[in-house]
């Protein structure tokens, strides 16, 4: 080892500054969600009719689709604090496939009950195209916050934590409009709702292509 080298070394080692141990993945999913529960909770109370949701809550099928809307939510996030670190098992992010499952399917009935019911009306587009915006705009500061804590990390696959938690933000987003959606899901509104998580998920996966490029 010549002298440059070791004079680097030394350089090095004196300039080293100590790493922030960074806390466990579980507890960082857990604190966001809590930090945005309560926002959800500050909104809700303001700005929606809760008489018509309570009304709407009373069916069994609607319970389902917010526990899977919430779940898959809340499920894809945590996978995604636990995917961002290398050590971590890349089956995470199955986490969210049995909620999401459920999510599908419950609003899939709903549709199909609607069509029964309405006939040509079911395939009206309604309030739909309200539903793909609210999805995608409380999506975004959502999914902001959320990358900004997840890039911490420096994850390996960015990519694929940017996609998980982009379908989690999208899931809670999809929760919280239950919320301010005075009817069932149509089958036009579920393709509306499919289409926004889907392009959340996809704006995500890009800007995990522009965190390996960087």
């Amino acid at each position: 080892m010549n002298e440059a080298t070791d004079k680097l070394i030394g350089r090095l080692v004196a300039e080293a500054a100590p790493v922030r141990r960074l806390r466990p993945p579980l507890v960082r999913a857990a604190l966001w969600l809590l930090a945005v529960a309560a926002v959800g909770a500050i909104l809700i109370f303001a700005l929606s009719d809760l008489a018509t949701f309570e009304r709407r809550a009373e069916d069994p099928k609607l319970v389902l689709e917010l526990i899977g809307t919430l779940a898959t939510g809340i499920a894809a996030v945590i996978a995604a604090f636990y995917l961002s670190l290398p050590d971590r098992s890349d089956a995470w992010a199955l986490l969210p496939l049995p909620p999401l499952a459920l999510w599908i399917a419950s609003s899939g009935y709903s549709c199909y009950r609607h069509w029964i019911t309405f006939g040509p009306d079911g395939w009206e587009l309604g309030e739909s195209g309200d539903c793909f915006r609210f999805i995608v705009a409380v999506s975004v500061p959502l999914g902001i916050a959320l990358f900004l804590l997840l890039r911490q990390a420096r994850p390996i696959a960015p990519v694929r934590v940017a996609a998980t938690g982009g379908l989690g933000v999208a899931g809670l987003a999809a929760f919280l409009l239950q919320f301010f959606h005075p009817f069932d899901v149509t089958l036009i509104d579920l393709a509306s709702h499919l289409a926004a998580v889907g392009l959340v998920v996809a704006v995500s996966s890009f800007a995990g292509r522009r965190w390996r490029a960087a």
